[in-house]
Formats: structure tokens, C-alpha cells, sequence
């Protein structure tokens, strides 16, 4: 595979970090190259929070503009803003239907993205999957995006128990467990 590129998306606080971290370690048990790295911004007030993680060959972590292969979002505004910047024909947007309203919206000097302004990208040939599911802690959003990830198979070459191994590297056992139960719920 010459390489595969994913751009993650979200807003400080949702779980971006430990979502393209347990992505990378799943890639990385599945025998494959990968690189990447996360970009941070104003994280710890509500800014927008990035993560590129690249598979095979690459001489970068950073994804080109319209080069992403998998977009992961974890709501619609930073939904729309990867399709904009990162999609490339083809594309595949995993995103949470939510939205962590931006201060321009709440304001009223701008509209709040819907889920048909990110149905357009279809005409792009982008493959949208959204994603909603009622959750007793709402900082496992992240995991449920890495369930449609999985389930759809859409990062070549890795499997249910390459994610499962990188969770457990990355979450002590309680945390660990609750998670695996809303990952494997199918």
C-alpha cells in the first residue's frame, strides 16, 4: 500500500488524543507501518483539536489538503470543516451527530452546520457514516466512532482485536472495560 491517510477532528475535551492514539497502536499491531501526529490549538477552551495519522509509505505525518482517504469527526461543524479542507474524492467521514455549538453560532452571526449540509459531500463522492447512539457517558463518543470504524472495516488491514489490544494499552482496567463494552455492543 503506498500509504492511507486518516484526519481525525473534534473540539478540546472530546477524546480526539485517545482516539488517533489507540488507532495508531491498532494499526501498528496489525504489522503495518504508521505515523502521525496531533495538533492542539486552543484544546482546553473549546478550540478545534486534529489529529493525521498516515499508513505505509510517507515521508510526513501531515495530510495534504484533499488527501485524506477516512475522515473521523466527533461533530458536525468540525465535520464540515475536514470535508472542506481534507476529503478527497472518494473519501470515507465517519462523524458523531452532535454539535459543540462555535461562539459565531451562538451568537447569531453564523448558522449551525446541519446533517444536510454535510449530506452535499455525498455529491462529492464522499461516503458519509453518521453516527448517534444514546450513551451513559458521552466521553466514549470516540469509541463509538472507532465501532463504526471497525465494524465497516474502513483502516485496510486492521482487526476487531488490533483495536481492542491498543485499548487496553491505553486505559486502566476499569475504563478499559467499559469501553470494550460499548465497542463490541453490535
Amino acid at each position: 500500500m503506498k500509504s492511507f491517510n486518516i484526519f481525525l477532528i473534534g473540539v478540546g475535551g472530546q477524546g480526539i488524543g485517545l482516539l488517533s492514539e489507540v488507532i495508531a497502536r491498532a494499526i501498528d499491531y496489525s504489522g503495518q507501518r504508521v505515523i502521525g501526529v496531533d495538533t492542539h490549538g486552543l484544546a482546553q477552551r473549546g478550540g478545534t483539536v486534529s489529529s493525521h495519522i498516515k499508513i505505509g509509505e510517507a515521508d510526513s505525518p501531515l495530510i495534504k489538503k484533499h488527501d485524506a482517504d477516512l475522515i473521523l469527526a466527533l461533530e458536525r461543524q468540525e465535520a464540515a470543516r475536514a470535508i472542506a479542507n481534507y476529503a478527497k474524492v472518494g473519501c470515507m467521514v465517519v462523524y458523531y451527530n452532535t454539535s459543540w455549538q462555535p461562539l459565531d453560532v451562538r451568537l447569531g452571526r453564523d448558522r449551525e452546520i446541519t446533517e444536510d449540509d454535510l449530506e452535499i459531500a455525498r455529491s462529492l463522492g464522499v461516503r458519509i457514516f453518521k453516527v448517534r447512539e444514546s450513551l451513559e457517558d458521552v466521553r466514549m463518543q470516540n469509541i463509538v466512532l472507532l465501532k463504526t470504524v471497525d465494524e465497516n472495516r474502513l483502516i485496510p488491514g486492521v482487526k476487531t482485536e488490533n483495536y481492542i489490544l491498543a485499548m487496553k494499552d491505553l486505559m486502566n482496567e476499569s475504563v478499559f472495560e467499559k469501553n470494550r463494552t460499548v465497542f463490541l455492543n453490535r
